[in-house]
């Protein structure tokens, strides 16, 4: 039965309570007519009571159809009353489920925060331990450049040379005031503490360090930021002491890319990456390739820089280093003669890369087979070395490579020759912040040898292994005391806290 069908069976109940109270107030009317009457007529008046009695039957029926109907309208209304209460609570219902889900999120994305901030506290701590490193980490890093130097033989292989290009290290531009970009403070940090860890051979823990850098780099500040191109250039730097040089050139190009489009093509951290991206192609043997890159980078900082800035002679050295590798030996001496002029005007001529590009220079000539013109740049460093160390050359002040000379022409008039030791202490000038006299000593002696002059050979070669010995000597002697201050340290501290325990005691 629907809505419209009980409304109209009480709206016609209620005419037809209308009706029957009309007929009952026209029966009442006729029984007062009857009882009033001469005539006392009894079946009449029992018609009339029974009708009476009908009617009074029919009007209590459609009251109570009455009040059916407004008792199911009452419970209509409480079905729809709970209807919107189910309605709401599911509304309710579903909205707590959203403040849920958000509620799970930040509860990540805050334990996500907390251990990022332990990652960063363990790396702030192990930064801060980065302080204790003394002159005994720095008499070992000279120790090891002297190991490698680019002519540390007479006739060094083409990758021995190339394998001493220097790369440009990431904060070497952040001075420039018209750079317009300067690497933060935070990646310089990092950058000295991932080179501590690749120095120490340690890049199980270089690498992921760099990565999770390079990773929050690019949360921060997206991909193409300049300070994600300089993590990518540690990173690179890392992976090519490591010998991985595909991935380290491909973090070199995306580096590239990112610092041409955010800097622009001529700024000096884009001549920093093309040097860099030139070092490691000339380790693969990609000279040609290498070349023009190392050519740009010149280009870029002679522009910004000027033409007589040291970084410009350090490119200069890279470049010929390039071309000696492919035998162009006319632009070779081109280029060294040019860093030698600029290190000599810039930063004078005891500076150690006037030496190094000294050394450089005679290392082409040998290429050549001009002897006598590399012998003369060796002693020239030596030379300098000489008054450096030990003042204007005299009669009685003589540089070594002359002591060595002389040994030679005496050698047959004295079979036993004077010791060296007694000529005075020439090889303490060679010592380990001089990685390039060191060098030096062994080239010329190596040429010494091959023009048969044995005797001065062996004086300059003995010269180099005693300054190497005086050297890692003073590296082990440095490296005891410091153990030794650390015990007493711990000592003292030990002996305080047991005094400050029994005075609790007390």
């Amino acid at each position: 039965m629907t809505q419209m069908a009980q409304e109209e069976i009480v709206s016609n109940t209620k005419t037809v309570m209308q009706g029957l109270e009309a007929l009952r107030v026209e029966h009442v009317t006729l029984m007062n007519n009857l009882a009033e009457g001469s005539k006392n007529d009894p079946d009449k008046m029992e018609i009339v009571r029974k009708n009476m009695e009908n009617i009074e039957l029919g009007l209590s029926e459609a009251q109570v159809i009455v009040m059916l109907f407004a008792h199911l309208q009452n419970i209509e209304a409480e079905k729809q009353k709970l209807r919107t209460q189910v309605k709401r609570l599911c509304q309710e219902n579903v909205w707590l489920r959203d403040e849920l889900a958000i509620t799970q999120q930040k509860l990540q994305a805050s334990e996500q925060s907390v251990a990022q901030l332990e990652e960063e506290k363990k790396h702030l701590e192990f930064m801060a331990s980065v302080k204790k490193y003394d002159e005994i980490q720095e008499n070992e890093d000279h120790l090891e450049k002297s190991r490698t130097d680019p002519v540390v033989e007479l006739f060094p292989e083409d990758e021995t040379e190339e394998r001493n290009m220097s790369p440009t290290p990431p904060n070497q531009f952040a001075n420039h005031a018209n750079a317009g970009y300067e690497i933060p403070a935070r990646l310089r940090t990092l950058h000295n503490l991932v080179i501590q860890y690749a120095s120490q051979g340690r890049y199980e823990v270089a690498v992921p360090l760099c990565k999770q850098a390079l990773e929050d780099l690019e949360k921060t500040s997206g991909h193409d930021h300049p300070d994600v191109a300089t993590m990518l250039n540690i990173l690179a730097l890392v992976y090519r002491d490591q010998n991985k040089y595909k991935e380290a050139a491909n973090l070199l190009n995306d580096a590239l890319t990112i610092r041409e489009k955010t800097l622009g093509e001529n700024h000096p951290a884009v001549a920093a990456t093309l040097n860099n991206l030139a070092v490691l192609y000339g380790k693969r043997g990609k000279y040609k390739d290498a070349e023009p890159l190392c050519k740009r980078a010149l280009e870029i900082r002679e522009n910004v820089l000027g033409k007589s800035h040291p970084d410009v002679a350090k490119q200069l050295n890279n470049l010929a280093l390039l071309c000696q590798n492919q035998a162009k030996y006319e632009e070779v001496e081109m280029y060294y003669k040019r860093a030698l002029e600029i290190y000599e005007m810039k930063l004078g001529g005891d500076d150690p890369n006037v030496a190094k590009t000294l050394n450089n220079l005679a290392s082409c000539y040998l290429k050549q087979g001009k002897y006598k013109e590399a012998e003369m740049l060796y002693k020239e460093v030596l030379t300098r070395a000489h008054e450096r160390e030990f003042g204007a050359i005299n009669g009685e002040n003589k540089p070594i490579w002359q002591v060595a000379e002389e040994r030679e022409e005496n050698k047959l008039k004295n079979r036993e020759n004077t010791p060296y030791g007694e000529y005075g202490g020439w090889h303490k000038a060679a010592k380990v912040d001089s990685p390039t006299v060191t060098t030096t000593l062994k080239n010329l002696g190596a040429l010494y040898r091959r023009q048969g002059k044995y005797e001065a050979a062996d004086t300059l070669e003995d010269c180099a292994l005693r300054s190497k010995k005086e050297a890692l000597d003073l590296v082990k002697q440095s490296k005891v005391l410091a153990d030794d201050n650390k015990r007493q340290k711990s000592g003292h501290s030990k002996e305080e806290n047991e005094d400050h325990n029994k005075r609790v005691h007390k």
